[in-house]
């Protein structure tokens, strides 16, 4: 597991240049804010991220899988089944956890306020699926560390994982189009473009869906998967009703963005719009009257 980071580094720069030529060849959304503007943010929040990661835990998840596993924790341990059926177990039960861990994001206000530098980025293209940050990041570690120790996930199974995450992070934040036919199909299994678009809307009820990054069982499971955003694809307006001046996607601001301003109406638990039970016929309207181009302000 010494190439680790090299192995991740290339499947990610891989993935993304993947992703990031289909968004030339086919995009699905024209963009509202400079590319260029956004990309070289973005960029510097996520290396950010990554060299704090590192040096605050050098070895990463997986030399702590490496660790675990030297020393015999964890319920997977010390059950006696198949290596693959570990693996695939394994890498279930951190799936899972990442969606939880997305719920909680958005259900507790502390936390929101971390996570909503992410839902910030007013477009949502393939740089938006790595842009968290630093201090959410780390937070998620300790998360995810925890249930590495308890279920004693093997580190191959956690390496795995981590690519499996951040390429379909990249892959369903892409603004990229795909035939309708082909996302209904994916969308059974996996999380689309399409299906975790909704979850970037401005709309407090459509933000708190869609949850998952990988996986599209857990949303359906829990009664938080929405089919399709009101304003339909073209027409949604991408971020939240706080930080609506582009000057708010330059690294400094981002930076400061979770200390800066309420809360707002979007943590689950703060207003009837973030009702989980509402379904896209009925949906909520703003609280004030307003033209419909102009997005709710912070008071909502």
């Amino acid at each position: 597991m010494q190439q680790e980071p090299v192995i991740r580094m290339a499947m990610m720069l891989g993935v993304l240049a993947i992703m990031a030529t289909w968004e030339w060849v086919a995009p699905r959304r024209a963009l509202s804010v400079s590319k260029a503007y956004r990309w070289s943010n973005n960029f510097g929040v996520i290396a950010l991220g990554t060299l704090l990661t590192r040096l605050v835990v050098p070895a990463g998840a997986v030399g702590l899988a490496v660790f675990v596993e030297s020393q015999g924790w964890g319920l997977l341990q010390v059950v006696n089944l198949p290596l693959w059926l570990t693996v695939l177990i394994a890498i279930v039960v951190l799936d899972f956890t990442i969606w939880a861990q997305h719920v909680m994001f958005h259900a507790i206000p502390t936390l929101w306020r971390l996570h909503r530098m992410h839902h910030a980025d007013l477009d949502i293209d393939v740089t938006t699926g790595l842009r968290f940050h630093p201090l959410e990041i780390l937070l998620s570690f300790g998360i995810k560390a925890t249930v590495i120790v308890a279920l004693g996930v093997p580190a191959v199974a956690v390496l795995l994982f981590e690519i499996i995450l951040s390429s379909l992070a990249m892959f369903n934040h892409s603004n990229v189009r795909m035939p309708l036919a082909v996302d209904r199909v994916l969308r059974l299994l996996i999380v689309t473009p399409d299906f975790h678009r909704v979850h970037h809307s401005w709309y407090p009820h459509e933000t708190n869906s869609n949850f998952g990054f990988n996986l599209s069982v857990w949303d359906r499971m829990m009664g938080t998967y929405r089919a399709q955003p009101d304003d339909g694809h073209d027409g949604m307006t991408i971020g939240i009703n706080q930080f609506r001046d582009p000057k708010w996607e330059r690294l400094d601001k981002m930076l400061i963005q979770p200390f800066v301003g309420p809360t707002n109406s979007y943590p689950l638990n703060q207003r009837g719009e973030a009702n989980l039970a509402q379904t896209p016929a009925t949906p909520t309207a703003p609280a004030i009257t307003r033209p419909a181009s102009q997005p709710p302000s912070d008071a909502d």
